[in-house]
């Protein structure tokens, strides 16, 4: 007598309910890191957006003539402290609107080299960057800062 092994190979009820539990323990995991990544994201595109506004206002600084005293594209005066309001595309105004994103403070300190020639004079620029504009820099949600120095011959 000849015997068929005709037995069908298939998961159990089991087994199946233990790949569904293990696939949503795996889910919820992921889901739940979801707000954790917006998050980072949204800080480090602030973050991005703050240094490249410090950058171009050190490159105004840069750009300008030893001769002049304020700085072409955003008016800042050498050694005279001011606070620029910016909006997410990088608008920039002095005072603070419904569209202010960042507000950047900048102040200046002078210290020339010991002895001091007559004409070098060496300027030095703290830059401050908070957001959102309309906090203080004491609670902002996100701040980054610069330190740059002019030689203004």
């Amino acid at each position: 007598m000849k015997r068929s092994n005709n037995i069908a190979a298939a998961f159990s009820l089991v087994e199946v309910t233990f790949a569904l539990g293990i696939a949503a323990f795996c889910l919820i995991t992921v889901f739940a890191l979801v707000p954790v990544a917006a998050l980072t994201s949204r800080n480090a595109s602030s973050q991005t957006a703050a240094t490249n506004i410090m950058a171009a206002v050190i490159a105004d600084l840069r750009a300008t003539p030893a001769t002049n005293r304020t700085s072409g594209q955003f008016g800042i005066t050498f050694g005279t402290p001011k606070t620029l309001y910016f909006d997410g595309s990088g608008q920039f105004s002095t005072s603070l609107s419904t569209n202010s994103r960042y507000q950047m403070n900048i102040t200046f300190s002078q210290q020339s080299p010991t002895p001091a020639p007559p004409a070098v004079a060496t300027t030095y620029a703290d830059l401050n960057v908070t957001w959102p504009a309309a906090a203080t820099p004491a609670n902002a949600t996100g701040s980054t800062e610069m330190f740059a120095a002019f030689n203004r011959n």
